[in-house]
């Protein structure tokens, strides 16, 4: 009850003042000197916007059309900063009339908070930045108009949290979320922007470019975590404890991360594996390399899926590279003929068909056809060839050489065998026959 009475008789004090001020000539020469700017800023933008050709014609071509374009989309600005402008001369004219313009001073203020907001909206095409401006930086120049800025700062510094020697204010808190979000997005876009420049130096191949990409990023981040420490006034000594803090941790449980992030620095700076190679694990896991990053590496599979294998792995275990140093690789497949085939001239007709496949390749070896074997159904052979990639994905280069013998067999009246047996039925009608004359008999005597 005693809180309602005290809000009463502030509300009633402030009642009061209002009244005043509606009662007072200067309040009102004021309110006249604000209309009266913002109609002659509304009659200056317009006439500006249309009288300036960079401001009514938008660029499409010539010279100098980026700055051109920029003044053009900042036309809307002309008529808050001519407001602005207005009343700052209002201003000295009302001092010197009536010797009060604190109305005129605000109005000034929140009209520069406006035009500042208008700009953000029109130059900043960032989304994520653009709320960072709004909930912090126009807020700040709000409570800087109505002169507050400074007690509201004070008071956020005045509500701590004390953790030995440490104090936690919640003005160091927010300043931390604030410089830290600015930072964390500059850091994203400086480290997307570098990564798109090095990825266009054709002078550098693509183990050489994820090595400098990777170093850029580490390097850009180390910056940008010594420029956040020195905004928010930490002493760099106090890393040394830190340091050592992590240094345990690494010991304990983060071996894992530190073990795979420094694989992945091994493997960038021996070249063991680029960008592109076939790789086959140990363990079966096998696909194209498609990216290495700092924990881990990316290998994608032929039938569409990613596998993110640990870096540690390519370090402590066995794989193999297929397309490291030649991307040529040999395969062969397997047919089979009759028995009563003419397996003489099988070798030359399957081979100078098989050589015709535009990806077949006579180095280093021509096709070869081979006798493997003879069979329970027919004679077994193998025709072996070398190709320029990975039989599978994109390429089918056994399945392209199957059909080619199938076709050519086919085209020379050689047939493929399919499993074939046979029975024979032995005559055995007289020992059936007795057998049944003998178990009538014993089915009559039991009958009798």
């Amino acid at each position: 009850m005693a809180d309602l009475e005290v809000y009463k008789a502030k509300l009633l004090e402030v009642w009061a003042i209002v009244l005043v001020w509606l009662q007072s000539p200067l309040f009102w020469a004021q309110i006249a000197g604000i209309v009266a700017a913002w109609l002659i800023a509304g009659f200056l933008g317009k006439l500006l916007r249309k009288r300036i050709p960079l401001l009514n014609t938008e660029p499409k071509e010539g010279r100098l059309l980026f700055p051109r374009e920029l003044i053009y989309r900042a036309r809307d600005l002309a008529t808050p900063l001519v407001l602005v402008l207005v009343l700052g001369a209002v201003i000295p004219v009302l001092d010197a009339a009536t010797g009060s313009s604190w109305l005129v001073k605000i109005a000034q203020g929140l009209a520069l908070v406006l035009t500042l907001k208008k700009a953000v909206e029109l130059s900043v095409p960032v989304a994520g930045l653009q709320r960072i401006i709004n909930l912090v930086v126009l807020p700040s120049a709000l409570m800087m108009v109505f002169g507050v800025f400074d007690e509201f700062t004070a008071f956020l510094d005045t509500v701590a949290l004390q953790l030995g020697n440490i104090r936690l204010s919640a003005l160091f808190l927010a300043k931390a979320a604030i410089f830290g979000a600015i930072l964390f997005w500059a850091g994203r876009q400086s480290n997307t922007a570098g990564h798109s420049v090095i990825q266009k130096q054709e002078a550098l191949d693509l183990g050489s470019k994820s090595l400098v990409a990777k170093l850029y990023s580490i390097l850009l981040f180390v910056v940008l975590g010594i420029v956040f420490f020195q905004l928010m006034a930490i002493d760099l000594t106090a890393l040394a404890v830190l340091g050592g803090a992590v240094g345990v941790g690494l010991g304990f449980g983060l071996q894992q991360i530190a073990a795979n992030f420094i694989s992945g620095m091994i493997i960038l700076l021996e070249r063991s594996l680029s960008i592109g190679d076939y790789i086959e694990m140990e363990d079966g896991k096998a696909g194209i390399l498609k990216e290495i990053n700092m924990r881990s590496t990316t290998l994608e599979t032929f039938d569409g899926k990613e596998v993110m294998l640990p870096n540690e792995k390519f370090i402590t275990t066995t794989f193999v590279n297929w397309t490291r140093d030649d991307p040529r690789q040999r395969y062969e497949v397997l047919f089979s003929v009759s028995y009563d085939t003419d397996i003489e001239a099988v070798p030359n007709l399957v081979a100078s068909a098989v050589a015709t496949h535009p990806q077949v390749l006579d180095d280093p070896e021509p096709v070869d056809v081979e006798l493997r074997g003879f069979g329970d159904s027919g004679i077994e052979f193998a025709v072996e060839f070398w190709a320029d990639g990975i039989d599978d994905g994109k390429n089918k280069f056994s399945s392209d050489v199957l059909f080619i013998v199938w076709r050519t067999l086919k085209a020379n009246n050689l047939q493929i065998p399919f499993p074939q047996r046979e029975v024979r039925i032995l005559d055995d009608r007289p020992k059936l026959e007795l057998k049944r004359k003998g178990a009538a008999g014993k089915q009559g005597a039991a009958g009798i």
